[in-house]
């Protein structure tokens, strides 16, 4: 990146550890100011703490994030995963996806867009799942992750005008903390789970921060309304071309 934008912000929510902070890196590195908000932000330079789940609390971390002016870079990342099959997915366990995979993007999108539409610009990249196609045992998280790429097809007809992207990546297995816990290392099934990947081995968060970084460039404004999956090829022969 050029000296221009050093001054330029990127609001990542989730920021504080896994693919997230490893965004947030990636954005130092590139040369803008990330800005995180996470439930355990205290340890983030200029991080803001807040309970994302919670609608109030986002509204006040929004407005405190937008406090130092627009931000036209968006990163919708934090999420949670909540493995249960099918029968035994709690109602529960299911509005908690909604409120953390889903309606946080939205609030926070809108929350954004007006500095966007007033700077001609913009950039929101939505972390989905390959789970969105499909995974046993992700009843809710498939479900909020799929509504990500439909939210993310609709904003990219409705803000492109605007001079707005708005683009999903899809990760596949990747080694982080939520990865561990929903998946133990060594166990049968997280063993089948590197077994089916054709690079061999599982993704690492900076592997899906580099591909962040490419949608969040300004040069990238010809590419909106795609899902691109970080996924070492598990989606070859599973997703659409």
């Amino acid at each position: 990146m050029t000296a221009s934008h050093s001054r330029e912000r990127v609001l990542i929510t989730g920021g504080g550890a896994g693919i997230g902070a490893a965004t947030a890196e990636r954005c130092r590195a590139d040369g803008y100011e990330p800005v995180v908000i996470d439930r355990s932000a205290a340890h983030v330079p200029g991080g803001i703490q807040a309970d994302l789940s919670d609608p109030a609390e986002t509204a006040r971390a929004l407005q405190q994030a937008l406090a130092g002016g627009p931000i036209t870079r968006l990163v919708n990342n934090v999420g949670i995963v909540v493995p249960a099959e099918a029968d035994r997915q709690t109602l529960e366990q299911f509005d908690l996806a909604v409120a953390l995979n889903l309606r946080c993007a939205l609030q926070c999108m809108q929350a954004l867009l007006p500095g966007m539409r007033e700077a001609g610009f913009g950039r929101i990249v939505n972390i989905s799942s390959r789970a969105a196609l499909g995974k046993e045992l992700r009843t809710a998280y498939a479900a909020t992750k799929a509504g990500l790429i439909g939210m993310t097809r609709v904003w990219a007809l409705e803000l492109g005008r605007h001079g707005i992207t708005a683009n999903a990546i899809g990760p596949g297995p990747i080694r982080t903390e939520l990865f561990d816990r929903a998946n133990p290392p060594g166990a049968p099934r997280t063993q089948a789970i590197v077994d089916a990947v054709p690079v061999r081995r599982v993704g690492t968060p900076e592997d899906v921060a580099h591909a962040v970084s490419y949608l969040l460039d300004a040069r990238s404004g010809f590419v909106t309304g795609q899902v691109l999956y970080v996924c070492g090829g598990m989606t070859v022969g599973v997703a659409g071309v």
